[in-house]
């Protein structure tokens, strides 16, 4: 038999999957989440080779949303669907990752390249004979897009979708059909790791914008500094810190910032949202002469519905590809290495000492006698004295994404939730991707805190965390259906109820059994202390879920805030 004569030109010949696979495991993915489908399962027959995890969702939405929490948790995720109706459940999910920014490689097993030039009429088509139509819909949601169609062009194209979804943390979309899956690549490029370094900063220009911040920052007389989702996604977290630190300057969060920061240090002084910011927050960020806003995403949840009072005359912005200092913008700038600068040479600031939160419960709301039912006001303030370091603590959009800024987190503790893309149920596969990551990293609980109506959208997932041997907590927070929308509209409406569950019975259903699970449910503050103060239930030795029962109507001051403001936002003509 003939040999294929490009294949004997190369040195060290890998398969394109394999290739593929390897350098996944290089930048740190160990998980593949994924549902199988006939066009990618040669394809995922790689991934136990080169020492992958395949963890086998229950739909493709669900794996979306996981492979969104574990790249949150372990800095970049990749997920495997098959052509069209498999990639197009997920797509939701990326949508929500490419909002976030969240780097998900994003794996698309496809019919051999001559099944596509030839048009043939395939299942999962829409029997036209365009092959292409849903790799367009990803194009929008991805920053990067790779059709390994020729071998020959493979091993760059994958290398570069890679770097530009860690570069740019955000979805990239890979196409691999059936006859390239086995096609070899040269394999001595993988003694080359990817080059996952960020362009560096035109050294005159960055100099010059460090000048301008300075000369503002050393004449203000109260400056704070305000943390946002961006500072996380861009990995400058650890030059924020030792600007905090260094500065002595009191600093906030924004929601989408939450956990970006560590909350015990002295300057800590609370979240800012606007009029749903904690106690004291608004007022002190607002007369401020100048805020170093870092990361910022200002959307309507981010910001309790556009109730920011900031003027961009006090305003320093810094971002991925820009900062902005006032009204005058340096575009092409990226944040790291200006703020690695200015921590050099900034020299003593004027610090005016801000407000400091706790976890103290208010007095109004520290009462337990009577069965006194369980309150937003009392529960979060109560998690905050549960939690422990390096918990990750995820939060569905709702009651608990906005219940979650009354809670001051210990040293270490990374909060997940989606405030800007805000898909209902994101957070049930979200926490299965993060337990998975914990599991990998080794000595982090991770707790759930989702809303009955959201949980009914992605139960499923229950039994991917208990097929694959995860211990999260996750608490159920039962009031009878969507608490965010009949704020919003429709307080009594029907289509805001919904079908009450046992939710405890789906944990046995879904395979859980008294070696690996456990289940519980609260009604009362005493139910729910007792349970807090439980050593067992605190270990997180098992999977546990814990229907926790509120008050239909009862809700952080913050959702209702931000209900009003988006209800009026709506209604705008």
């Amino acid at each position: 038999m003939a040999s294929d004569i490009r294949t004997s030109e190369l040195q060290s010949p890998v398969d394109v999957a394999e290739y593929l696979f390897r350098r996944l495991y290089e930048v740190g993915v160990r998980g593949v989440h994924g549902v199988p489908g006939d066009y990618n399962l040669v394809a995922l027959d790689y991934i136990p080779k080169v020492g992958l995890n395949w963890v086998g969702n229950v739909n493709e939405l669900n794996a979306g949303y996981a492979a969104d929490g574990y790249a949150r948790v372990k800095g970049i995720s990749a997920v495997v669907t098959t052509f069209g109706v498999g990639e197009l459940s997920l797509l939701n999910a990326i949508a929500g990752g490419y909002s976030e920014y969240v780097p998900i490689v994003h794996i698309v097993g496809t019919p051999s390249t001559l099944s596509q030039r030839d048009g043939m009429l395939l299942h999962h088509t829409l029997g036209n004979g365009n092959f292409e139509v849903f790799s367009d819909m990803s194009k929008n949601i991805s920053c990067a897009m790779a059709k390994l169609n020729d071998p020959h062009e493979a091993a760059t194209l994958i290398d570069n979708a890679i770097r530009e979804c860690w570069v740019q943390s955000r979805p990239v979309y890979i196409t691999l059909p059936t006859d390239i899956v086995q096609k070899k690549v040269e394999g001595e490029r993988l003694k080359t790791p990817i080059d996952l370094s960020f362009p560096p900063n035109q050294p005159e220009k960055e100099d010059y914008v460090v000048d301008v911040v300075l000369k503002y920052l050393q004449a203000a007389k109260s400056p704070v500094i305000l943390v946002d989702a961006c500072a996380q996604r861009h990995h400058v977290l650890e030059e924020v810190h030792e600007l905090i630190e260094k500065s002595g300057l009191p600093f906030f969060v924004a929601p989408m910032g939450k956990g970006a920061v560590d909350e015990t240090l002295p300057g800590y002084g609370g979240v800012y949202a606007g009029d749903g910011s904690n106690e004291g927050v608004r007022e002190r960020v607002e007369s401020s002469d100048l805020i170093l806003s870092i990361g910022a995403v200002k959307s309507d949840f981010n910001t309790a519905g556009f109730t920011y009072r900031i003027s961009q005359l006090s305003t320093i912005d810094f971002h991925s590809h820009y900062v902005r200092v006032r009204y005058s913008e340096y575009p092409g700038i990226r944040m790291q290495g200006v703020l690695q600068k200015i921590v050099t040479q900034m020299g003593k600031l004027n610090v005016q000492p801000g407000p400091k939160p706790s976890n103290m419960i208010a007095h109004e709301d520290q009462g337990m006698a009577n069965k006194e039912a369980i309150t937003h006001a009392w529960l979060w303030p109560r998690v905050g004295q549960w939690l422990q370091e390096n918990d990750i603590v995820i939060t569905e959009t709702g009651t608990a994404n906005f219940g979650i800024w009354e809670t001051k987190f210990p040293k270490g503790v990374s909060a997940l939730s989606q405030v800007l893309w805000g898909s209902i149920g994101y957070s049930v596969g979200a926490c299965q991707g993060a337990a998975l990551a914990a599991k990998e990293i080794g000595g982090r609980r991770t707790i759930l805190f989702v809303g009955d109506g959201s949980f009914e959208l992605t139960a499923q997932e229950l039994s991917t965390m208990i097929r694959q041997g995860l211990r999260p907590i996750i608490f159920v927070i039962c009031n009878e259906g969507y608490t965010i929308e009949r704020y919003i509209h429709g307080m009594d409406a029907s289509y805001n109820d919904i079908q009450q569950w046992r939710f405890k019975d789906l944990v046995p259903a879904f395979g859980g059994t008294e070696q690996n699970s456990k289940t519980y449910q609260v009604k009362t503050k005493q139910e729910a202390e007792d349970l807090f103060n439980d050593s067992v239930f605190s270990a997180a030795k098992v999977l546990q879920l814990v229907e926790l029962y509120m008050p239909k109507e009862d809700a952080p001051k913050a959702l209702k805030l931000t209900a009003e403001a988006s209800a009026r936002t709506n209604a705008k003509q």
